[in-house]
């Protein structure tokens, strides 16, 4: 009789994509810290997909900010439909590049898992209440979600991802620490998150190293997404127009080919062909520089990209400077719009409201949240009440905040 891994194997032979030896091979993964029998028709990593799909965590990202608030219009992006963008633009990298695709797509549906309610708003004020007990920090909570908080199976805590899974939710921004010890980056000044550091000593992620190709070209794809829709959702809004995109010189010369080829163009569509050109020429950029880079490297093994000293998967410097020249754009035109930040205020009061009432009170919050905390330490109390806020969608920390403060935000008004 043929056991599951044969039989996967030999399936995987029939057809499938063309990968080239530096990728990431699911029938040779490092495995999951529970041990589970293989499916018989799916990979480790489409298995890994389809868990992150069905969390909960990721269902509650449909009701979760990514720049307007939930009642400014249904047409805005929240962070599922970004998520969603996310991973289409991180499969087409993937595929181009002979890597995993399975792998990148599961990589973007994680990546924003662990995103308070209000958009990074939420989560600069969770991270300012909870600084006396770690902080708080979006890639530390979705390693939480995933290994810990979300409880959908008989056997265990979290989704029991595999570690491929893992290293590239945690590291997929780059090391760490570096060689000798020190964090690096984003946590050079306050530390690598606890959440992180108790993970890796039970299950070590190599901090050290960069992640996998397929961990990269997914962090890159968030940055494509993110420029593209919110040059969308800016224009929508009224925040941005065709002469405030002009600003950039990338958009200025898009947009005059745009018109030369279809004169008098409505100024929606003319956004959506800007915006559609915009993804493909960052896309473009990224396959070759990052056939470029791996031509030098000469990668033989995915490990070989863990322990390269730089990553491969990345714009180009003309492409890396225009990234910047757009990011400044939607800070200064959309992010720091006085309404925006009237939004962003709202949003501060009622996150840190909600921290002080359920940490004073955490018989407040439902029973499988708060049993027992009276008698924590503040650091276990702090954290569950964190665990329970971040996981709120706005519509829900909007409304928790009403019944708690016996005021009313209507939904118009939230700003």
């Amino acid at each position: 009789m043929m056991d599951h891994s044969t039989r996967w194997g030999n399936a995987r032979r029939i057809g499938e994509r063309w990968r080239a030896d530096y990728a990431v091979d699911p029938l040779s993964s490092r495995g999951r810290l529970i041990a589970e029998p293989p499916s018989a028709t799916r990979s480790e990593f489409q298995r890994d997909r389809d868990r992150i799909i069905h969390s909960t965590a990721f269902r509650r990202l449909a009701h979760k900010t990514q720049v307007f608030l939930y009642h400014e219009g249904d047409h805005f992006r929240s962070r599922l439909t970004h998520t969603i963008e996310v991973a289409q633009i991180a499969r087409s990298l993937a595929r181009a590049l002979g890597l995993d695709e399975d792998l990148a797509e599961a990589l973007a549906l994680a990546h924003d898992l662990g995103h308070t309610p209000f958009g990074h708003t939420g989560e600069d004020a969770l991270d300012d209440c909870m600084r006396a007990y770690g902080g708080f920090d979006h890639n530390a909570q979705a390693l939480r979600i995933v290994t810990r908080l979300e409880r959908r199976y008989a056997h265990f805590d979290g989704l029991n991802l595999t570690w491929e899974t893992l290293e590239g939710l945690v590291k997929h921004n780059g090391p760490m620490i570096d060689p000798k010890g020190n964090p690096t980056g984003r946590y050079r000044e306050r530390g690598v998150p606890l959440a992180i550091i108790e993970y890796d000593a039970r299950h070590p992620l190599e901090l050290k190293r960069f992640a996998s190709a397929e961990a990269q070209v997914a962090a890159i794809a968030d940055d494509i997404a993110y420029d593209a829709h919110d040059i969308d959702d800016g224009t929508r809004s009224g925040l941005l127009d065709t002469k405030s995109l002009r600003e950039v010189a990338f958009l200025a010369i898009l947009l005059d080919d745009i018109e030369a080829e279809t004169p008098k163009l409505a100024s929606s569509r003319l956004i959506n062909e800007l915006v559609r050109r915009v993804i493909t020429r960052f896309v473009e950029d990224v396959i070759a520089e990052s056939r470029s880079r791996l031509a030098s490297l000469a990668p033989r093994s995915d490990d070989d990209i863990r322990g390269a000293s730089s990553p491969i998967a990345a714009f180009s410097p003309p492409f890396e400077r225009t990234d910047r020249e757009i990011k400044r754009l939607l800070f200064r035109r959309v992010y720091r719009d006085e309404k925006v930040m009237g939004m962003r205020a709202e949003a501060d009061r009622v996150l840190r409201d909600l921290f002080a009432h359920f940490f004073a009170a955490p018989d407040l919050m439902p029973a499988e949240w708060g049993e027992g905390l009276e008698r924590a330490d503040e650091a276990r109390r702090a954290r569950r009440v964190a665990d329970y806020i971040a996981g709120m969608t706005d519509r829900y920390a909007a409304a928790e905040h009403a019944k708690l403060t016996g005021g009313k935000i209507p939904p118009g008004e939230m700003g």
